[in-house]
């Protein structure tokens, strides 16, 4: 078993065979909906505009009874973000809304409720660990104004500095670490192309399946059927659960969904490749991340793949 240290140094200690090698054909472990751990249990705190209309009615009028349902089923992960990164995980889906009806600028992390926006933590963690690299996805906005993103590109500019790496730069680790880059921050949203320090959308494979095997079966389909997207990308081993899924299941959470399916899911995971080519991998994000072989088993394909480079 890996020690707390190479995990949490897992950029420096597992890849340092691969210096040389873009970051693209690195194998990363993914946080999907990074920051729900922390959701705002606040019974006054709305459910986010991207759910069903019945949803919201429901909880309008109902929210004792549909609130718990909810936390259970919008939560995908327990651990904070510190916790996260330790564990190994190196990049982070993070959705950003800002609430209906608040005249502040306040923005927050949602995923069915709102959480608090924060990303001073890793900042301070990266500091504690120099060599390390992470990526951040900036997505799903919901509720921002232009003046709204202007806050929030401002925000992510005055805390990682000279921390961020241009899109124009060469993400080799030789390079990155020569440069103290060690934030790679994609922004979905036009206002990217204005700023160098920000990278375009990253695209994420998601396979809106509630089964393993229909989930793995989508994903064998999507790496025959399309090349590999240019630049980095994400293959989301998340599952999505419906409606009828939750209400034959009332008892279950998505933890139980999730727990229940890694060992097929991993079992997959493992025999991929990363590398820029047709058919591998590049970030893997996933569920739960810190309660399961997740990481270590996403990890492991950059172990592998490194023992198979040829040293140059």
């Amino acid at each position: 078993r890996r020690s707390s240290r190479s995990t949490a140094s897992y950029v420096q200690e597992v890849c340092q065979g691969q210096v040389e090698h873009s970051g693209l054909s690195l194998s990363l472990s993914g946080s999907h909906n990074a920051i729900t751990y922390c959701l705002d249990t606040d019974d006054r705190s709305p459910i986010d505009l991207m759910q069903p209309d019945m949803l919201q009615k429901l909880d309008k009028f109902m929210k004792p009874l549909i609130r718990p349902f909810v936390y259970k089923w919008a939560k995908t992960q327990e651990c904070c973000i510190k916790h996260q990164l330790d564990c190994g995980v190196r990049y982070c889906d993070l959705r950003i809304a800002h609430r209906p009806n608040d005249s502040s600028t306040h923005l927050y992390f949602y995923h069915g409720v709102y959480t608090t926006l924060t990303v001073e933590v890793t900042h301070k963690w990266l500091d504690a660990h120099p060599k390390e690299v992470v990526v951040l996805s900036f997505s799903h906005f919901l509720g921002l104004s232009q003046e709204l993103h202007a806050v929030l590109l401002a925000t992510i500019r005055t805390v990682f500095a000279s921390k961020l790496c241009p899109k124009k730069a060469e993400v080799t680790l030789r390079k990155l670490w020569a440069s103290g880059y060690q934030v790679i921050a994609s922004y979905e949203h036009s206002t990217e192309r204005r700023h160098t320090e920000l990278w375009p959308d990253i695209p994420y494979w998601w396979a809106n399946k509630c089964k393993a095997e229909a989930l793995i079966d989508e994903f064998e389909r999507m790496k025959q059927q399309n090349r590999r997207p240019g630049g980095f990308f994400v293959t989301g081993i998340n599952l999505t659960e419906d409606l009828k899924y939750i209400c034959t299941h009332p008892t279950e959470s998505l933890k139980d969904l999730v727990m229940s399916t890694y060992p097929t899911l991993l079992g997959w995971v493992k025999e991929q490749t990363p590398g820029e080519e047709d058919g591998s991998l590049n970030i893997i994000a996933g569920d739960f991340v810190s309660e399961s072989r997740f990481v270590p088993t996403s990890n492991s394909c950059s172990l592998k793949h490194s023992l198979n480079v040829p040293k140059g």
